[in-house]
């Protein structure tokens, strides 16, 4: 294969690839951040199943999600909007995947209310989300940047 085929496979495959690595790390990091206390509590759709199964396949979809659209973020130019833009789509994945497991390990066993849920749901996830969100973005930038 020649050198510069190579070279072009590989730079464009580059960036999708370190975006699908940060975001896959960073995710499972969130999930067993602000959901690792249920890790021992037993999934209500599926008994066999082990907490890590279900991070990971979460973090796995959500790794396939972000990065397919991440990648139009990084077209836009204004640098503030893609920011935010990048935060409030990680933070509402990362609410979701913390709400299912909720829902799943803990809510499913008893009688909670929807409001209950998301209340909960956000008292175990606001700092992991917070902290994970921006340290995932900006890391994501400044690799990009660097690229």
């Amino acid at each position: 294969m020649n050198q510069t085929l190579k070279h072009k496979i590989f730079s464009f495959i580059k960036k999708p690839l370190i975006i699908a690595i940060i975001l896959f790390v960073f995710t499972l990091v969130e999930i067993y951040w602000a959901m690792g206390s249920f890790s021992n509590k037993l999934s209500s759709a599926c008994l066999d199943c082990s907490f890590f199964d279900d991070a990971y396949l979460m973090t796995l979809f959500s790794t396939v999600f972000l990065s397919i659209v991440f990648l139009p973020f990084s077209l836009i130019k204004n640098r503030y909007l893609k920011v935010v833009l990048q935060l409030l789509l990680l933070i509402l994945v990362w609410f979701f995947w913390n709400y299912i497991i909720f829902v799943d390990r803990e809510s499913a066993w008893s009688t909670y209310l929807f409001k209950e849920e998301v209340m909960y749901t956000l008292h175990f996830s606001f700092f992991p989300i917070l902290i994970l969100s921006i340290v995932t973005v900006f890391t994501l930038n400044y690799i990009l940047r660097k690229i």
